[in-house]
Formats: C-alpha cells, structure tokens, sequence
C-alpha cells in the first residue's frame, strides 16, 4: 500500500436495503491516525469529507441528516 497503512472503498446500504446507495473512499496515511476521504450518504444523498480519528470498526455520521454510517470489518473478504 506504499505511503497508506490502510484504505478502503465501499459502496453502502440505506435504510430501505437499496444497495450502491451510497459510498465511502477513505485511507490513513503511515504515521498518522487520522482517517482522511470523503462519502457520499446513503440516505440523503449528501456528500462530504471525512477527517476524523482512525478507530475500527468506522462509524461515520452524515452532516446533513445524521444517518450513521458503519463499516463493519471485512472478514473473510480479500482486503
């Protein structure tokens, strides 16, 4: 991964269960814990950027309707 120590891209679920409703590109550069990226809100549609204390598993709360955003760990899946 060269200059990151971790990255994900990630379509999201809304409420209602539609998939590809949103998303969320994000990384954490080496020697920072800061999660930097951006996101799109399943919800409401609204997009905006992330910068925030890395912690798994990420929760993300969207600045216009507050619909809470969770990314649970892939396991199992190739990373």
């Amino acid at each position: 991964m060269g200059m990151f120590r971790y990255v994900t891209n990630r379509t999201l679920s809304n409420k209602a269960g539609k998939e590809d409703a949103g998303r969320v590109k994000a990384f954490v550069r080496n020697g920072s814990d800061t999660l930097e990226g951006e996101y799109k809100c399943p919800e409401c549609g609204n997009e905006g950027k992330i910068n925030q204390v890395f912690k798994k598993p990420i929760n993300l709360k969207c600045e216009k309707c507050n619909f809470l955003m969770r990314m649970p760990k892939l396991k199992g899946k190739r990373k």
